[in-house]
């Protein structure tokens, strides 16, 4: 059969198609297929785009890992401006400029924590120059006690002879911690630059908050604007709800140690008290164990047994504390579940240290009671693990039935 021209110049494109790249890209251009020995050409900017994504995530981590002092100090500041911010709107809305109240609150606060440290500092100089003092007496009536208790026979003579061994030892330590002078004032001075730099940024952040806010509200559109105001309201809410809960715990936790101190005869027992509320409460993770060895240094320079009562005391209150008292304070001042605020506190003490163990609880909130307002949800399903527990009857309650009239 003869050839007609368009077979002929089929036929011929084909075979430049075949041997050449520019049949390929006549051919696509004739039938607008692409030809798949050719690049797409969104590929290269999608390797574009994919490594410009990689490298940003790359340079954010760095740069995360270089401002982490920077970010927490920002954070720290940022939780004490919320916690202050209460009081300063209060002042004002009664004539006084922000930078004013904010500062009369840093007064109020650095009078409040003076008159603290000053009162238990002059309590510890004191007593730690009675415990060195009468140390070797304090050794022998331990020793004694302990034999007289558990049968034991403990020499005190071996004990004082070991004791020089124990002083040399301390004692080129000390001579060793003091030759490091250099590192101890570097950091020192790093702890006061960092504490002027919170106290700077809670100052600015407190005292011109409504310019600040301003400006953030001021790149959103309004209804972002609303949004990021009701967040910021219930970041205050949350702070001052933890706020609350500490202080709560602290008070509890005062009231309770001094009516075990005085019950044990220990000295100083209103300081000591406040000392372990205080310190017990906001000072994270190891605020505890310094609220509880005071005490029991005190309690040792009446009697050893009354040191091992103090300390029997101290970690059953403890216990108390964690598993019955804190949950559920802190589930009603923060609504949230105390499971929930304990897991926050393990979780922001293992992410951050100390900080995070102490802001994790407002934070934790603040994310949830924002988070209920977006998160939607359904009817749930009558199912026997889903049925809620059966109404309990009020104290008293049978005892009234009890002595109800019969009606006539």
């Amino acid at each position: 059969m003869p050839q007609t021209p368009h077979d002929a110049g089929s036929g011929r494109e084909d075979g430049r198609g075949d041997g050449g790249e520019g049949g390929g890209a006549a051919v696509a251009a004739a039938d607008g297929r692409p030809d798949p020995r050719r690049m797409p050409p969104w590929l290269p900017r999608a390797f574009l785009l994919a490594g410009a994504t990689v490298l940003l995530f790359v340079v954010g981590l760095w740069l995360a890992e270089r401002l982490r002092e920077l970010l927490l100090l920002l954070l720290i500041s940022l939780f004490l401006a919320f916690a202050i911010e209460p009081a300063v709107n209060w002042l004002a809305a009664r004539g006084w400029r922000r930078g004013l109240a904010t500062g009369l609150m840093f007064v109020v606060i650095a009078l409040l924590v003076g008159g603290f440290v000053g009162g238990i500092g002059s309590l510890l100089a004191t007593q730690t120059t009675h415990l060195i003092a009468g140390f070797p007496e304090y050794v022998r009536q331990s020793i004694d006690w302990v034999n007289g208790t558990f049968g034991t026979r403990l020499s005190r003579d071996t004990l004082f002879q070991r004791l020089p061994t124990v002083t040399d030892q301390l004692s080129r330590h000390l001579s060793a911690l003091a030759g490091n002078v250099w590192g101890i004032g570097a950091t020192a001075l790093e702890v006061v630059f960092k504490f002027l730099g919170v106290l700077l940024f809670t100052f600015y952040l407190s005292a011109e908050g409504p310019r600040f806010r301003r400006t953030v509200c001021s790149v959103l559109p309004p209804h972002r604007q609303r949004v990021a105001l009701w967040a910021w309201e219930i970041a205050i809410e949350k702070t001052g709800g933890y706020i609350y809960s500490r202080a709560l715990l602290a008070v509890i936790s005062a009231v309770a140690h001094y009516i075990a101190m005085a019950g044990l005869g220990v000295p100083y027992a209103l300081t000591l008290a406040v000392w372990v509320g205080v310190v017990s409460q906001f000072i994270p993770a190891v605020g505890t164990y310094l609220a509880g060895a005071v005490p029991v240094l005190i309690a040792l320079t009446e009697a050893p047994s009354t040191a091992l009562w103090m300390l029997l005391f101290i970690t059953a209150y403890q216990q108390l504390e964690n598993y019955l008292l804190q949950p559920r304070i802190t589930a009603r001042t923060l609504d949230m579940h105390p499971a929930v605020a304990f897991g926050l506190v393990l979780a922001g003490a293992a992410v951050v240290g100390p900080v995070g163990a102490l802001l994790a609880l407002p934070l934790g909130a603040s994310v949830q009671a924002f988070a209920g307002a977006y998160v939607r949800r359904y009817d749930v399903e009558e199912h026997p693990l889903t049925a809620p527990d059966p109404a309990r009857p009020r104290p008293g309650a049978r005892l009234r039935r009890l002595f109800r009239r019969p009606r006539r």
